[in-house]
């Protein structure tokens, strides 16, 4: 585990505050086709943008979605100073708006933050301005499994400076775009063995925006040779697997199911911890491991490799039908008794209001 978990308190601003709305004239809404999303495209009609100043977060306020005007001396454009979540906003078939362990993202936004020596943000704070923008935006979310609205809460520093210390000023802000399926069909991914996403004493653990720019060159080779992914191995040997570009992974060998442990260097995903939950729930044993690229690669040869599936907020569940490693392509078996399957369905059913939810895990907006 890491050394900044902390523990999100209804922390409050120093002083008083009240959460201003200022509405959009006439909805986008109607320029929207629905049926042909490109991921992470468009964006509804409001966001919510809050700022730190002189040592406490002010002037909260849902304003229409549009572009910010910040100075070219703003740290974050020199030091990468930026943390973000993934969030996700359900409509069942009655109309209710239910978040997905909204707290859980909370914690995390803010575990990441204080690992980039920025302030954490404010529990009840974040609650209302996500939950006023949800119920502003409502018709923005569109009923049907795979159909939802993609929450992206991030910080960034935003003081006028370019020396090389920590900001003073910091913006917190959530955008929402509806989308659909995030992945189509499956995926085949490299084994890597030069590049790797994060290193100990690091900020893999993080939802920090330079992770992700990193992995983009090499995932760039992968999808050259045709892959969509990269599985990333350890920065000391490349001997142990850790986890995908967007996703968590999971193995299963045999009928146990096996994943890398959470630490500085792999993301402590929540859908990560709500498969563990469920394969718990439904008696399948997890290992919670190291695994070994050669552990991997005999269970493929000698048949015991039954799934290599993805967890994410953005991806829910992905299933992997192929890996390479060394330039050898290993094909995964088709099976009846999928796991990835089975998590996936349940999962849905829980966010869509579909199944009882026996851990609490759903929050209804409205």
């Amino acid at each position: 585990m890491t050394n900044f978990d902390v523990q999100t308190q209804r922390m409050s601003l120093t002083k008083d505050y009240t959460l201003n709305i200022q509405k959009i004239n006439t909805s986008r809404i109607g320029q929207v086709d629905f049926k042909n999303l490109v991921f992470g495209t468009t964006f509804t009609d409001h966001m919510f943008e809050c700022d730190y100043k002189n040592g406490v977060w002010q002037n909260p306020t849902i304003r229409p979605y549009g572009p910010l005007s910040i100075y070219p001396s703003s740290k974050v454009l020199h030091y990468g100073q930026a943390v973000f979540e993934g969030m996700k906003a359900y409509k069942d078939d009655n109309g209710s708006i239910f978040l997905f362990r909204p707290l859980e993202n909370l914690k995390r936004i803010n575990i990441s933050s204080k690992r980039l020596a920025m302030p954490e943000f404010p529990e009840d704070l974040f609650f209302e301005a996500l939950e006023t923008l949800l119920k502003m935006d409502k018709a923005w979310a569109q009923t049907g499994v795979g159909n939802s609205l993609y929450i992206r809460p991030f910080v960034i520093a935003n003081e006028n400076c370019v020396s090389a210390s920590p900001s003073n000023e910091y913006k917190f802000m959530i955008i929402i775009s509806p989308v659909s399926a995030y992945y189509s069909g499956e995926l085949k991914v490299v084994i890597a063995e030069q590049y790797s996403r994060s290193a100990d004493g690091g900020v893999g653990f993080a939802k920090a925006a330079g992770n992700y720019a990193a992995q983009f060159y090499p995932t760039n080779l992968a999808k050259e040779k045709g892959f969509q992914q990269v599985i990333w191995t350890d920065s000391n040997s490349h001997k142990y697997l850790e986890e995908a570009g967007t996703m968590n992974v999971f193995f299963r060998i045999n009928d146990t199911l096996i994943t890398a442990p959470t630490s500085d260097r792999i993301l402590d995903g929540v859908t990560r911890k709500s498969v563990i939950a469920l394969a718990e729930r439904n008696g399948i044993k997890v290992d919670v491991r190291k695994l070994t690229v050669t552990e991997l690669v005999e269970a493929a040869k000698d048949g015991s490799l039954k799934e290599i599936f993805g967890s994410g907020t953005a991806a829910v569940i992905s299933f992997v039908n192929g890996f390479s490693y060394k330039n050898t392509l290993y094909n995964l078996p088709k099976i009846e008794n999928s796991y990835a399957k089975r998590f996936k369905k349940e999962l849905m059913d829980i966010q869509y209001n579909l199944a009882a939810d026996p851990f609490g895990w759903r929050h209804k907006v409205v």
